[in-house]
């Protein structure tokens, strides 16, 4: 498929079922359109993969009326859903394994095209701290660049406001149109108006915990580098800055006191190599400018280079199936060991770990890495 071409109005109602399946996720949406060729070929080969997957049921495929409804629904809050394959999708987050397939837009479409950095840290952020981040975010935004976070209470809803001026996205957790914390739905809507809003879940979806992970790679996706800003030594920001290390952005950190905890994980980050940062001006050099940095992409497992459609007959799929299983475990493990291991083609393990995650049997994490799922 044409990587810069926009999509027909029946190729979108696919892509949009596609992505909306059971069990896909986006490196299966991208492998199956690698596979198939079009989201269409893929929806029919669904079912048959999920049954050698060993799904003993059938998969439950979006509906066309379902795709159909919440594209109207887009359209009715004047906002648009943009496919990875067209123009307007950003450039950094495009390169990325698990970028998203679709996301939903509501705001400035023209603002995902720019030089972006992102903004992290604390819900409970201090009076200094969301101080310093409005003065950060207003001197980014004053340079040229696009500032985009979570919309979290603390130092998120800090950098939004700071860079309302020259442009800011927010990446909802939820459904574009779900906001969440209540108490800003002012900046929501301010940044409707003058930024952009964008989110890969579906409308009216509202947040849970396991959503907070996928956001925020997509934040640090979004980006050049991304500034961490108060983090205890387990907030979602230290998260983030894994992440945007993993896809290969910058890490910068603001310092803090040694005796707040919110200061434990930024002065972790500088140990560990982040770049320590005290203003506008240091990001700026950091980046070599406003201009946007080279985006690095990640090194994607070896056996994705391998020609996908390659056809197997089905006793090298069963004995395939056999050793790619007994491989894995609930312990995460990287694909590439699973290469090494197992000895077999690279698009047989492929087609293997596809069927397994369709059948709902396959978990992937960060980096690279799958486990088995287990209920």
């Amino acid at each position: 498929m044409d990587e810069s071409a926009s999509l027909g109005a029946s190729e979108r109602l696919d892509w949009l079922r596609l992505i909306r399946s059971e069990n896909v996720g986006p490196i299966t949406f991208h492998q199956l359109i690698t596979r198939f060729g079009t989201a269409g070929a893929a929806l029919e080969a669904l079912p048959d993969l999920a049954r050698k997957g060993e799904l003993r049921r059938t998969i439950k495929i979006c509906a066309k009326s379902a795709a159909e409804k919440e594209l109207a629904a887009v359209d009715g809050l004047g906002g648009r859903l943009i496919a990875r394959c067209e123009p307007g999708y950003p450039p950094a987050l495009a390169v990325l394994g698990d970028s998203p397939p679709v996301i939903t837009l509501l705001g400035h479409a023209h603002l995902l095209e720019k030089p972006c950095v992102a903004i992290v840290g604390a819900r409970n952020g201090s009076a200094n701290g969301i101080r310093f981040t409005e003065r950060l975010a207003a001197g980014l935004s004053a340079a040229g660049l696009v500032v985009a976070s979570g919309l979290a209470r603390g130092i998120d809803a800090a950098a939004h406001r700071g860079a309302l001026e020259g442009g800011t996205v927010a990446v909802m957790a939820g459904g574009v149109d779900v906001i969440y914390p209540k108490e800003n739905t002012d900046l929501y809507e301010a940044i409707g108006a003058r930024g952009a809003l964008i989110s890969e879940m579906r409308l009216g979806l509202k947040p849970q915990a396991r959503h907070f992970p996928n956001r925020n790679r997509i934040v640090s996706g979004l980006a050049s580098a991304v500034i961490v800003i108060e983090a205890t030594l387990r907030s979602g920001s230290l998260i983030t800055a894994r992440l945007a290390g993993e896809q290969g952005r910058d890490v910068l950190a603001v310092p803090g006191h040694p005796l707040d905890p919110r200061a434990r994980g930024t002065n972790k980050l500088i140990r560990e190599g982040a770049i320590l940062i005290e203003g506008a001006d240091d990001v700026l050099e950091a980046l070599g400018g406003a201009s946007r940095p080279q985006i690095r992409a990640p090194e994607q497992p070896s056996f994705e280079t391998q020609p996908p459609a390659q056809a197997f007959d089905e006793e090298t799929l069963a004995k395939a199936r056999e050793d790619v299983t007994g491989l894995l475990g609930p312990t995460p493990v990287s694909q590439d060991q699973v290469l090494r291991s197992s000895q077999l083609p690279p698009a047989l393990i492929a087609l293997v770990l596809l069927e397994l995650e369709l059948a709902g049997r396959l978990q992937r994490h960060p980096g690279g890495q799958v486990s088995l799922a287990f209920d």
